[in-house]
Formats: C-alpha cells, sequence, structure tokens
C-alpha cells in the first residue's frame, strides 16, 4: 500500500450527486475524511477513490455514512464505521459475473478498483 500526501486530495467532480450531493451540509468536511479514510483502507489512489465517490456507489456509500449520523455519530467516525461496514462485505457470485470483479473481495475495494478502471477507460 503505497502512502499518498493528504494535501494531494482531488476535488469532487460531481457536486450534485454521489458522496458529494448526497451528503449535503457534510460534504465538505466529510470529502477529505472519506477519501484519505477510502484509500488507507483499500490501498487504492486517490483517482480511483474520487472516482468511487463521485459515482452511483458513492452515493451509497454516503447513505452508510448518513446513517451513522442520524446514530448521533460525528462525522469522521461515522465515515469510519461505513467504510468497515463495506470492507466487510464480500463480493458475491453475481456481482463477480456482473461487473468482473474477483469474488471474495472485499466490497469496497472492489469497487473503488472497478470505478477508478472505468474512470480511466472514460479518460482514454
Amino acid at each position: 500500500m503505497t502512502s499518498q500526501n493528504p494535501h494531494n486530495i482531488p476535488k469532487t467532480q460531481n457536486t450534485e450527486w454521489g458522496f458529494w450531493g448526497t451528503l449535503n451540509e457534510h460534504a465538505e468536511a466529510g470529502w477529505p475524511i472519506a477519501m484519505a479514510t477510502i484509500s488507507e483502507a483499500t490501498g487504492c489512489d486517490f483517482d480511483a477513490t474520487r472516482a468511487f465517490l463521485d459515482s452511483r456507489y458513492g452515493r451509497h456509500f454516503a447513505d452508510s455514512v448518513l446513517n451513522y449520523l442520524s446514530k448521533g455519530h460525528p462525522l469522521e467516525t461515522a465515515i469510519k464505521g461505513a467504510t468497515q461496514e463495506w470492507m466487510g462485505w464480500k463480493i458475491g457470485r453475481v456481482t463477480a459475473k456482473e461487473y468482473g470483479i474477483p469474488r471474495g473481495l472485499p466490497y469496497l475495494t472492489g469497487f473503488v478498483t472497478h470505478c477508478g478502471i472505468i474512470d480511466e477507460q472514460q479518460a482514454a
């Protein structure tokens, strides 16, 4: 796993939807926390993590964060809790077949990697 400079966190490219749009008033404070926490947990770079958070999967991840916030957890704890939750889920047979993500991989790692690959393909 490569350590990344937290000062090089890319900005969202999707302020209307994804993680940012779903977190609303928590988005600005939550973005750097989510970027660093997810990147550290998955071993994925900031570009793949940004692509994930800007995607529909980022919206679903933000829903998990909001669930923790609704239970009274502070923002950083909510993001870390959602990260642990998503890392605890595993890619199953159907998801592996549909997305080409290896079965058994942590769900968060699989979808961050998947979104990073899609983002690179679209940029090419």
